[in-house]
């Protein structure tokens, strides 16, 4: 049984900082870790992925390409399906890691395609998109309603099942989470000036257009580590909500990062606690991946708000300092 069975909100954050401290002190082992902190575990490593990615994305403007890139993942994941499964009867067991490639793959294809439009048939740029985005995504769901009905594959791709994540979730998380930051931080001075002066970065050869496709294929890795956990619909609030939340508070581009995956770890954590909670008050299994993407939203709203209202407090301030001044 679960040691957090039975515990509400309140109960489960000192249990679970309890439990840590014995992993982290080698009283657990990780292999009886519980369903709920693997859950914490594998969605706040993809909160900073996201986190990490997302900031640059945004910076660079490219969050409708990263859009599709999270959506036209599932046409290859469900071609990998069909031809692993649904060509064996059934009878084979699903390997995780072709179904990488496969979503890597069309990810990389979406790219290609997008800037075969643009720069080639001289589509314009969000158009390009456009198209590219909704044609794969339509093929994907055409696909899942037509060889995937009876399965698990639609339903979790689309909204994901963070209760079916298991310990080698985590292990994928953790792998994508660290090579994110390895490539922001030893291209950080890049990174910087090809998302704030692209023409200086072009004029000193440090061509921006291959660290796009380096960013593309980092966001492609982080969705597929993710659509087990959120699915291809709630990944771009970890991708988007995440760094526009950070981005009111600083302008700092080293505090972005480190601010927006803070969030990231404190909206996992909250929304886990608050599923646990409507389980053990009310019997109310909600989706985890829903609640902690409900508590980013929450979030920024709070920030959104507040921002504002710290502004006009300081503009206050400063104008009775004045008026005080020339009396």
């Amino acid at each position: 049984m679960s040691p957090y069975w039975g515990a509400t909100f309140f109960d489960f954050i000192p249990l679970f900082f309890s439990r840590i401290f014995q992993l982290l002190t080698g009283a657990l082992a990780w292999k009886n870790l519980a369903s709920d902190e693997i859950q914490i575990f594998t969605l706040g490593l993809i909160s900073i992925a996201s986190a990490l990615v997302g900031t640059l994305l945004v910076l660079k403007r490219m969050t409708m390409l990263a859009n599709a890139l999270s959506h036209t993942i599932l046409l290859g994941i469900v071609i990998a399906y069909i031809l692993l499964f649904l060509g064996t009867g059934g009878g084979m067991q699903i390997n995780f890691q072709i179904l990488i490639v496969a979503a890597l793959a069309t990810g990389i294809l979406t790219t290609l395609l997008t800037q075969i439009l643009h720069q080639v048939m001289k589509l314009q740029e969000d158009a390009s998109i456009g198209l590219v985005f909704t044609t794969l995504f339509a093929l994907g769901i055409v696909f899942v309603t037509l060889y995937t009905r009876n399965a698990h594959i639609g339903l979790e791709v689309v909204m994901g099942n963070a209760d079916a994540l298991h310990l080698n979730d985590v292990k994928i998380a953790f792998g994508m989470a660290l090579t994110s930051a390895l490539v922001v931080t030893l291209f950080f001075k890049e990174w910087k000036l090809i998302c704030f002066d692209t023409g200086l970065a072009t004029a000193l050869r440090y061509r921006p257009a291959l660290f796009s496709y380096l960013l593309m294929l980092l966001t492609s890795g982080t969705a597929i580590s993710a659509f087990r956990a959120v699915g291809v619909l709630l990944f771009l609030a970890f991708l988007v909500g995440l760094p526009l939340t950070a981005r009111f508070l600083t302008h700092n581009l080293r505090k972005v990062l480190l601010l927006a995956s803070v969030i990231g770890l404190f909206c996992t954590l909250f929304g886990v606690a608050l599923a646990r909670h409507f389980l053990t008050v009310y019997q109310m299994p909600l989706s985890t991946a829903g609640l902690v993407v409900t508590s980013i939203g929450g979030v920024f709203v709070i920030v959104l708000i507040v921002k504002p209202l710290r502004k006009i407090k300081k503009t206050t301030e400063i104008t009775e300092a004045t008026e005080s001044g020339l009396k």
